[in-house]
């Protein structure tokens, strides 16, 4: 029972530590520019500034890598969280080929790395840098945000990939003879995402040299990744700063109990979506849950904790046109597990009953030994 009790107080005194370190602070925003043209061969230029939070970032370094087979491709495509950008780029870009083009202006600006193990998009954008797959990916999440029908073109004996894109006409800008493949009754030309002159490099429709005579393999995104908890900011001008803060009603909770989590965007913008991320016991980061700001910018969340040990919490704003992303501090909640409460209770019987067998086994003690009285003689009794 000793063992149990040492035991015990050793995790009360992690517990403690841990809930007791300053909060983590979130590093900034990262943030990228991307030159685009009205169209191909166009004057008129636009600077799509681009920002990604730590938290977002942080959640895709933190989803497994792992892949097995071809089909497994379709799960780097995460049209949702780049949505911003396909959204700014329809803002110029009204027809299909523009937009495709428009989408290949941007991963043509990011630098040639052969890279491994795969990456999620976002990690790219952070990055900065990566390979035709990674370059895929991306292409492929923002043009199916922006309403494409899109494939994965795998050229397995070549070690390449690049994407097909189905438009609502023949390319008009291609400028060798069109290429595309036929995929159950649909035609996907083909768009080429590597290459580094954004100006003038490849177009949808176009096909290198080097792949002229090799077998494609087409992967569909049924596969692709359908709901994230944040996205990037997106904007033609200079995004401003945002911040949030997170607090929390107890640090300290017992398993089934619930806690409150609330905190203050600014500026203060009213209905705006805050995701709560959770990372439990050195688990992956995950969504935990969302909240929407009031009219002055405040938010909260219950949430009830049925998760024991350490969890580290905080709030995200993916921003929006006008503000970059922002994330809180990190704060710790140490839930307590019910065999924990349970043992501290009977350490604390046992500690109780052991006392109380101590104090009487003394009072005991010194009864038994007090000094007797003296034998009186016989003959002093009589007088």
């Amino acid at each position: 029972m000793k063992t149990k009790s040492r035991l015990a107080l050793v995790v009360l005194i992690v517990f403690v530590t841990v809930s007791c370190l300053p909060p983590i602070v979130l590093s900034a925003d990262y943030v990228f520019s991307y030159e685009l043209l009205d169209h191909l061969g166009g004057s008129k230029h636009y600077s799509l500034n681009v920002a990604v939070s730590e938290s977002l970032l942080a959640y895709y370094v933190d989803k497994s890598h792992t892949l097995i087979s071809t089909g497994d491709f379709a799960r780097f495509a995460t049209p949702y969280p780049l949505k911003p950008i396909a959204d700014s780029l329809r803002g110029i870009y009204s027809d299909d080929e523009d937009f495709a083009n428009g989408v290949l202006m941007i991963v043509h600006q990011i630098p040639y790395e052969e890279t491994r193990p795969p990456k999620y998009p976002v990690e790219t954008i952070v990055a900065n840098k990566g390979d035709c797959d990674l370059f895929s990916y991306v292409a492929a999440s923002i043009m199916k945000a922006g309403g494409l029908d899109v494939v994965l073109f795998y050229f397995e004996s070549e070690e390449h990939m690049n994407i097909g894109v189905s438009l609502s006409h023949e390319p008009h800008y291609a400028r060798t003879a069109i290429d595309y493949v036929s995929h159950d009754g649909t035609r996907y030309y083909m768009a080429e995402c590597t290459g580094g002159n954004w100006q003038e490099g490849w177009r949808v429709g176009e096909r290198p040299d080097d792949l002229k005579n090799a077998t494609v393999q087409v992967v569909t995104l049924e596969n692709s990744e359908q709901s994230a908890p944040g996205q990037v900011s997106a904007s033609y001008k200079a995004l401003a700063v945002s911040t949030i803060s997170l607090d929390i009603s107890s640090a300290f909770l017992i398993q089934g109990s619930s806690v409150t989590l609330s905190g203050q965007l600014s500026p203060p913008l009213q209905n705006k979506t805050i995701t709560i991320y959770i990372k439990a016991n050195g688990l992956p980061w995950s969504e935990l849950g969302i909240a929407t700001t009031d009219s002055t910018g405040r938010f909260a969340y219950v949430w009830l904790a049925d998760v024991p040990g350490i969890c580290n919490l905080r709030a995200s704003w993916s921003g929006n046109e006008d503000y970059a992303a922002a994330d809180s501090s990190t704060r710790t909640v140490t839930v307590l597990p019910w065999f924990f409460i349970a043992l501290l209770s009977m350490t604390a019987i046992l500690v109780t009953v052991g006392t109380v067998v101590f104090l009487i086994s003394r009072r005991v003690g010194s009864m038994v030994s007090e000094p007797q009285p003296p034998d009186i003689p016989s003959e002093l009794k009589k007088l």
